[in-house]
């Protein structure tokens, strides 16, 4: 876990620079809430959305990147529990359930992103919405030899590599964001499952919950053939 963590610190707290319109996105659904962020990590959309008044609580497996948000203004007052969210094993019913950043394919099996699926479901509320934001995969398939080497970046005394290969029969990537400075290196490891929007509309179904809208963004932009990401929204 020792890697993940690291990944998780490395990459949960950093500014993507659609936090507003995601917000704003997540707020509109949340109707008060309560709301439960899977992979709450350093809290990047929850404590944004906590200051809008909505009542927000977290799930998370990394503790080193929970600290991260304990540590910034209102972090100690979002309730987090530590475990794998294959499980969503918290009390209640919410009226919003969400996970951004492709960080539902962190669950790399299908057996655990459906049963994912099916805890959610279990706690939503009768009007409740799950929301997942996630990339298309669709340019994995355009890389030579199912891998790539790209300079994060280049600086004099350090230099961040991404080198990620990619299996398309088992829908998986090996990914890793490597650091080399002049006192070593460090590694930060990703393994994830990835899914088709038409494969996680199955799983909603399995579940008993029904895609309700899909867009290419958190501006609400158009969901099209060549669209990099979608935000994907189920109700029961």
């Amino acid at each position: 876990m020792d890697g993940y963590d690291e990944s998780r610190k490395l990459y949960s707290d950093t500014l993507r620079g659609d936090e507003d319109a995601a917000v704003a996105f997540l707020a509109a659904r949340a109707g008060g809430g309560p709301v439960l962020e899977l992979g709450i990590g350093a809290g990047r959309i929850a404590l944004p959305l906590a200051a809008r008044g909505v009542c927000v609580e977290g799930l998370d497996i990394s503790a080193p990147t929970v600290e991260q948000m304990r540590a910034k203004p209102g972090g100690e007052k979002i309730p987090v529990m530590l475990a794998d969210f294959t499980e969503v094993p918290v009390a209640g019913a919410f009226r919003l359930i969400y996970v951004v950043w492709n960080t539902f394919f962190n669950l790399s099996s299908q057996d655990a992103q459906v049963r994912c699926f099916e805890q959610v479901a279990a706690h939503l509320t009768p009007v409740g919405m799950f929301v997942i934001e996630a990339y298309t995969p669709s340019f994995l398939h355009r890389l030579r030899s199912d891998q790539y080497v790209d300079a994060e970046s280049i600086k004099l005394d350090e230099v961040c590599l991404d080198v990620l290969r990619h299996d398309a029969a088992a829908q998986r990537l090996e990914e890793n964001h490597v650091r080399l400075t002049q006192s070593g290196i460090t590694f930060a490891p990703v393994v994830q499952r990835y899914a088709w929007p038409s494969e996680l509309d199955l799983m909603a179904r399995l579940a008993g919950l029904k895609l309700k809208e899909r867009w290419g963004g958190w501006g609400r932009e158009p969901f099209v053939s060549d669209s990099k990401l979608h935000v994907s929204v189920y109700s029961k």
